[in-house]
């Protein structure tokens, strides 16, 4: 069973169909590209899969369970995190603060203790500070954990932005276009970094992507959207070798 089975997936906005008949299957483990030019309805994707947007039609299963229209916080607490095209960090917090955030998941008490200061509070958030700097430590980001988010390079705040999403212990991560803005070098560093998160986490990711060089480096499987369809799904150099989408991406 794969684990994310995406089935006849569509939504509409205002009468223009923006996806149609998407579907996928993605086994666990796999580093699985979706490309596409520019407005093909890549990200509306993701927004399906992540509660943002609800399908018009369509079904979504991750590890088996149904979690098509379900809200935000329901589908991440299911298994699926994401970074976003535009770094959305806390970035008047520190970056320990950051993944933190996404540790509440797992690590809760109620606002009344908070409130007071009761010794569930400072027994749980000792164990979050140390969670949260095992995953910095991860991403080379520990020395760097009283720094606001907002001081970090452009490269580092990428890391931060995936170290909070795997906070959340998610089965599956999202990654939406996350070589955005970055140089060779930074996307080079991303690309390993990226191979790291899949063995490190045991996790399966899939990521939309234009950078060619990065998407052929580490994807092993593609869906090819164009003008909200599939227009070609396989493995990497097979897809990206196929006339159609060539053309869908240069023209005639």
């Amino acid at each position: 069973m794969a684990l994310l089975e995406v089935s006849n997936l569509g939504i509409s906005f205002g009468g223009l169909r923006a996806v149609d008949g998407f579907e996928v299957k993605i086994e666990k483990n796999e580093l699985y590209g979706l490309i596409g030019p520019n407005g093909a309805g890549k990200t509306t994707v993701f927004n399906m899969l992540t509660g943002v947007y609800k399908p018009d039609m369509g079904k979504i299963s991750l590890d088996g369970v149904d979690i098509t229209g379900k809200k935000t916080i329901d589908i991440n607490k299911a298994g699926i995190a994401r970074t976003f095209q535009n770094i959305r960090l806390f970035t008047e917090m520190s970056v320990l603060d950051n993944v933190k955030i996404g540790l509440h998941n797992n690590n809760k008490y109620s606002t009344f203790t908070g409130i007071m200061r009761l010794p569930k509070f400072h027994k749980v958030e000792k164990e979050m500070n140390a969670k949260a700097l095992e995953l910095l430590k991860v991403f080379n980001l520990d020395k760097e954990a009283d720094y606001l988010a907002s001081n970090l390079p452009y490269g580092k705040q990428r890391k931060l932005e995936i170290a909070r999403a795997l906070a959340t212990s998610p089965k599956l991560l999202l990654l939406d276009e996350p070589a955005a803005g970055m140089n060779p070098n930074e996307t080079k560093e991303l690309m390993d970094t990226i191979r790291f998160v899949r063995d490190e986490f045991d996790m399966t990711i899939l990521l939309i992507e234009h950078d060619m060089k990065l998407v052929s480096g580490i994807c092993e499987k593609l869906t090819v959207l164009n003008f909200g369809q599939v227009l070609c799904q396989g493995g990497t150099s097979e897809v990206l070798n196929n006339p159609e989408v060539i053309k869908a991406y240069l023209g005639d």
